[in-house]
């Protein structure tokens, strides 16, 4: 699925006003929720089924996709290349990042009541932001051997060996690992003392945030500088390095512009997807906190 998933578009959020300023005093930290209800996608059965059916086959087309790019790359002789490396950890981050949360999204849509444990949704907020961080900062990765490969060419074996790029991968997923942690441990130290209902099809900051018996505020602050933050700095540099790979083509034939030009076109399109929706929604959203 997506990596829009990723919650970039949270905002600053206050408390619920459902929850009196007199229920939190006598709350106080005490964590009284066991489980959480989802509101879901759509309340219609007929909707829901044709989204059972839907999102069941997106899942699986999604997941064995991406293992057929782990395998062909695995078993092939030829595709050794940093490119087809980077794109394997990808492929790999994003055959994980699905089953965080479609899996009991697509069984929500066979039950009435949509439910699920605090844990189990502490859980699949981190996998979410584990999987969907990685990818975002593999994508930046990504960008990176490109401008190597098109602006420094007689270089590049040199740049790009074997253990910059599993530094640049592993530093990915640490990275993912690290902005995940951060999202969780914000979110699991609130205190949930009353409305249980999330309205999102998913465990997410934002919904859990309006769910806390306590200001979030300044906690809202803090998962806007670290989501929002990653996925704009990593937009930013994507842009500087395809500007930087552009202005460098301008010397060259118009055969090598298509040639290196053609070896971008997937990434840009996959960075794109990935990071445009999210950065859209932030903007809108930080504009208008309210919603």
């Amino acid at each position: 699925m997506g990596s829009f998933l990723i919650s970039c578009s949270l905002c600053p959020c206050r408390p619920n006003p459902s929850v009196s300023a007199q229920g939190r005093q006598s709350v106080g930290a005490k964590n009284n929720v066991t489980e959480f209800v989802s509101l879901g996608l759509s309340q219609g059965r007929e909707m829901q089924r044709a989204c059972f059916l839907g999102f069941s086959l997106f899942h699986v087309l999604t997941v064995l996709g991406n293992l057929l790019v782990i395998v062909t790359i695995n078993a092939s002789k030829t595709l050794h290349a940093p490119m087809y490396f980077f794109l394997s950890h990808l492929s790999s981050a994003d055959t994980c990042y699905p089953p965080a949360t479609t899996p009991k999204m697509i069984a929500d849509t066979l039950v009435e009541r949509k439910t699920i444990s605090f844990e189990g949704c502490m859980t699949q907020l981190f996998s979410a932001h584990f999987f969907g961080g990685t990818e975002i900062f593999l994508l930046t990765a990504m960008a990176y051997d490109r401008y190597v490969a098109i602006c420094r060419p007689l270089h590049y074996t040199t740049i790009m060996g074997r253990r910059r790029c599993g530094l640049l991968a592993g530093a990915s997923w640490v990275a993912g690992f690290l902005h995940s942690i951060l999202q969780t441990l914000l979110t699991v130290q609130l205190p949930f003392c009353g409305p249980n209902e999330i309205d999102n099809f998913f465990c997410d900051v934002h919904p859990l945030l309006k769910l806390a018996c306590a200001d979030t505020y300044v906690v809202g602050l803090i998962v806007v500088a670290n989501s929002g933050m990653i996925s704009l700095v990593s937009f930013i540099i994507l842009i500087i390095s395809y500007v930087v790979i552009l202005l460098s083509l301008r010397s060259r034939s118009s055969e090598g512009r298509r040639k290196a030009l053609s070896t971008c076109g997937s990434h840009i399109i996959t960075v794109l997807l990935v990071l445009v929706p999210p950065h859209v929604h932030v903007h809108s959203t930080l504009h208008h906190p309210g919603r």
